[in-house]
């Protein structure tokens, strides 16, 4: 009888203690890498409230027992009138041992590494416990996952080991688990419902028709009540409108119209800027385009091909955290596609070679190119010193009292929001602020319609404020003498 290879035994096998401790080796060796690169682009004023400010006040929020108000965005502004999330309310617990944003960018570090769990779980029933090693440290040096802690916490973290959970559930036939994690899904994002429509074509695939037809069902529903009753109930009554597919047409009935309607314009478009492109190649390339030959590539169709419709640049480039939900996806429908090769040809030395070249090519990659694979500025030590700009950042934020308002520029409200009621420059009104940093060392101060720094100077001279610190390294402070609001005063308990 011939003899079992590694992948048949380890289906069948289950982890020894040896094998866990090797993951959880690579588990702890990426956190320490994430956690510091992740506390040093805090300190260094890398950090923005474009995202982080905006969900540090939302939990924080939460974890007081109150409504999502985020001042980032507006006066009174409800957060779930922007984009529908309750799941992060998850980590309100977190700001019950130290109400801090860099809490949620462990949280996310968390949820990051966990998802080599399932990865592995999965890629070594298929290749063995080397190849299912060397695929979850692949995965966990991989772009996508470099990018998302390159951004700080964003609400996507959450679907990361959801997406990898249910295609290893899709692998042991567990169908009713593949249901109840996609369902959480709704949890995470308003547009997670088409989602559970590509999650009810795979469980077709699997000839699970019932259960196709029901998270088809769930997934229709559930895009329908959040995006029609709840994002609109929260949202203020001037909020401006999320459509942003009007190359497609200025509804979403006319942009299914037009996809139908012309099938060859449509597909143009994903491809017609050279971010698309890029997004593209680094997504599938390096993996040998193996995914478009697996069903699991179907999970990831409605949220990549939702941003290369969409209108806006930042969502086209492949250096933001979109792609963190994807990775394991993508890794995990190659390495199904790489099991069939090997089980036809014989090629066992794949099992292995090929999660090896990957982890090689994302360790080559993260030495130098920090662009796309940012922790390798934390490994080869650029940010280990912290820049003289940040400094004077630290110094102006040191000026700035506790439960006051203020309007600052994007990478100081990190550092304001754990104390402070603070927004950006022009998004709380006139009246509020009684404190202002200006940061002169970027062109806008961040926000969906920013400021320049010259304009905001402007503007806080017509409103009083007088200068207080001026030029430092490019950093200055101002402050007009007002009543604090209790608007501002009651928003954060203070001792």
């Amino acid at each position: 009888m011939p003899e079992a290879p590694p992948a048949a035994e380890a289906a069948v096998t289950p982890v020894s203690r040896a094998h866990k401790l090797q993951l959880a080796a690579v588990m702890v060796g990426a956190t320490i890498l994430y956690v510091a690169h992740s506390l040093l682009r805090y300190r260094n004023f890398e950090a923005k409230g474009y995202d982080l400010g905006i969900f540090d006040q939302a939990v924080h929020q939460y974890s007081l027992f109150k409504a999502p108000i985020v001042p980032i965005k507006g006066v009174d502004f409800n957060l779930l009138g922007d984009h529908f999330h309750p799941i992060i309310a998850l980590f309100a617990p977190l700001y019950w041992i130290w109400p801090d944003p860099r809490m949620l960018n462990f949280g996310m570090i968390a949820l990051l590494v966990v998802t080599a769990i399932p990865v592995y779980l999965f890629s070594r029933k298929h290749l063995g416990h080397r190849g299912g090693l060397l695929t979850a440290a692949a995965l966990l040096l991989w772009w996508p996952f470099q990018s998302m802690v390159n951004w700080d916490f964003h609400e996507v973290a959450f679907a990361v080991p959801l997406m990898a959970w249910i295609v290893w559930a899709f692998d042991a036939r567990r169908y009713w688990l593949v249901v109840g994690l996609s369902s959480v899904l709704l949890l995470v994002r308003e547009d997670m419902g088409v989602t559970l429509i590509a999650v009810g074509l795979v469980l077709a695939f699997h000839r699970q028709w019932g259960k196709a037809i029901l998270m088809a069902v769930v997934g229709v529903a559930g895009y329908l009540v959040v995006t029609e009753i709840l994002v609109p109930h929260f949202a203020p009554p001037d909020a401006m409108s999320y459509w942003q597919y009007t190359a497609l047409g200025p509804t979403a009935g006319a942009a299914i119209v037009f996809i139908l309607s012309h099938p060859l314009k449509s597909i143009a478009l994903l491809f017609n800027h050279e971010l698309k492109v890029l997004l593209w190649l680094m997504s599938f390339v390096p993996l040998a385009l193996l995914p478009f030959l697996s069903p699991y590539v179907i999970l990831v169709a409605p949220s990549l091909l939702s941003r290369l419709f969409n209108d806006r640049l930042n969502t086209w480039a492949p250096v933001y955290q979109y792609d963190a939900m994807l990775a394991p996806v993508l890794l995990m429908a190659s390495v199904h596609v790489l099991s069939k090769i090997i089980a036809r040809t014989g090629r066992r030395k794949l099992a292995v070679g090929a999660p090896a070249y990957l982890l090689i090519l994302a360790f080559v990659c993260t030495l130098f190119i920090h662009a796309v694979f940012p922790l390798g500025r934390t490994l080869t030590g650029q940010n280990w010193t912290m820049p003289e700009t940040a400094k004077a950042q630290a110094r102006a934020v040191a000026l700035i009292p506790d439960g006051v308002c203020v309007e600052a520029a994007d990478t100081a409200v990190p550092h304001l929001v754990q104390r402070t009621y603070v927004g950006l420059h022009g998004d709380i009104g006139d009246d509020l602020s009684s404190w202002m940093i200006i940061d002169f060392n970027t062109d806008e101060l961040g926000g969906w319609d920013p400021l320049s720094p010259q304009e905001a100077l402007k503007r806080g001279k017509k409103l009083g404020f007088k200068v207080v610190t001026e030029d430092d390294h490019g950093i200055w402070v101002l402050h007009r003498d007002i009543p604090v609001n209790p608007v501002c005063s009651n928003y954060l308990p203070h001792d």
